[in-house]
């Protein structure tokens, strides 16, 4: 397989050499790192051309590297039936970049390029309806963000006396506790049941 994967790899070099950035094998998977501008060319490619046919989109996600200049990577996994393959696609994209949408090509990435403007807030430049999917509509920041905070900004809760749904800012009832990330053990010592017998040998 990882033969295959490398001949596809040299194949994609050869016909495809600027969009391609760099490309490797890991763990018997292929990813291929793309520019940007040449996203919506490339997966086209890869769907039309014979020695390829990726036909089948079967997600779109993202990474925050928030301490990077171009803050997130887009991944796109997309599978060949007919050549029995699987290709990882990444594209690095900074805060304000427009991402090409790719629905001309894979109408299912629709909803894909939805959640990851629901939950990262990329944006995909030609989307007809990129709106929210899977938060609420006055929900404020993008969950999956490092910087997002794990409480959230706003609490939903039902109010019995006002007999229906309230958002109101999270109020937390202690102090919320700041982790510095060390384990409570670290220098400790300590001896556990049954240490003394690997002491004996």
């Amino acid at each position: 397989m990882s033969e295959a994967l490398s001949q596809l790899a040299e194949h994609l070099q050869l016909k495809r050499p600027q969009a391609v950035v760099g490309v490797s094998i890991a763990l018997g998977e292929l990813t291929v790192e793309v520019a940007l501008p040449h996203l919506l060319s490339f997966v086209d490619f890869l769907k039309t051309d014979p020695a390829c046919k990726f036909s089948t989109l079967v997600d779109i996600t993202a990474v925050d590297h928030p301490e990077r200049v171009a803050r997130f990577d887009v991944i796109y996994h997309l599978l060949s039936m007919y050549q029995n393959h699987r290709i990882r696609l990444k594209v690095a994209v900074r805060e304000d970049d427009m991402v090409p949408s790719i629905i001309a090509v894979h109408p299912s990435a629709n909803w894909f390029e939805r959640e990851v403007f629901d939950m990262f807030g990329i944006l995909f430049s030609g989307h007809p309806d990129l709106r929210r999917i899977l938060t609420d509509y006055g929900f404020r920041g993008h969950p999956l963000r490092k910087d997002f905070p794990t409480t959230g900004y706003t609490e939903v809760r039902y109010d019995e006396a006002l007999k229906r749904v309230v958002y109101e800012p999270v109020k937390l009832v202690q102090e919320y506790r700041q982790f510095d990330f060390l384990s409570p053990w670290e220098g400790a010592q300590y001896v556990l049941p049954g240490d003394e017998k690997g002491a004996a040998k």
